[in-house]
């Protein structure tokens, strides 16, 4: 199995006003660490972003496929493809693949006309979701976002409970560690936070 490196911990809340997506930085195999620094949380386009948990090699693949797929739909249609289109289309690819599958669980997320969220599992299951969180940490996670959401929170907010809730499996999950990526889509598109603006909301929690 290519690059099977395993362990994880993402999350994925709506705002009014955008969307959040968070992963830690730690890639395992089996018990080994094999990096510290790995990226989980890819731009698709400038207001469509991908996460997941799994397979590298796996996320990878799917990450150029549908790279290519916005680019060609903007070229052939002029417009960009909607976050619903992106969720769709990677459950469509996944289906697809069934007897041969991408070892990982997928969040989608962007902003059109609105924030949007969507879970795909391995085999293309598609759900839309206000907050999600997926990969061995995920139990963690979700103890902070049922306790802490709330409908129509600002993107500001959910950017700090995003990261109380990756902190979180940083703390209890062996295959969760080693720093915390979030982005943030918005209408004006997709921008990275900083390890200094993720350092100065960790030191408020």
């Amino acid at each position: 199995m290519t690059e099977h490196i395993k362990g994880t911990t993402t999350v994925g809340i709506v705002c009014k006003d955008g969307v959040v997506l968070a992963a830690d930085k730690r890639g395992s195999y089996g018990n080994m660490i094999m990096t510290k620094n790995a990226t989980k949380i890819f731009q698709i386009d400038r207001h469509l972003a991908l996460a997941g948990a799994g397979s590298v090699g796996d996320i990878l693949s799917l990450v150029r496929l549908l790279r290519s797929e916005a680019s060609l739909y903007k070229t052939r249609v002029y417009k960009n493809m909607s976050v619903k289109a992106l969720a769709t289309l990677t459950a469509n690819v996944l289906q697809g693949s069934k007897f041969l599958p991408y070892f990982a669980w997928f969040l989608i997320a962007g902003y059109d006309e609105k924030p949007g969220l969507y879970s795909i599992d391995p085999l293309g299951g598609i759900t839309e979701d206000k907050y999600v969180s997926a990969g061995s940490g995920m139990e963690f996670a979700y103890a902070i976002l049922e306790e802490n959401y709330r409908k129509n929170m600002t993107l500001k907010t959910g950017v700090k409970l995003a990261v109380r809730a990756i902190n979180s499996a940083l703390k209890r999950d062996v295959y969760t560690g080693d720093g915390i990526m979030l982005v943030a889509v918005d209408k004006k598109g997709y921008r990275e936070l900083s390890k200094e603006e993720i350092d100065e909301i960790l030191k408020k929690l």
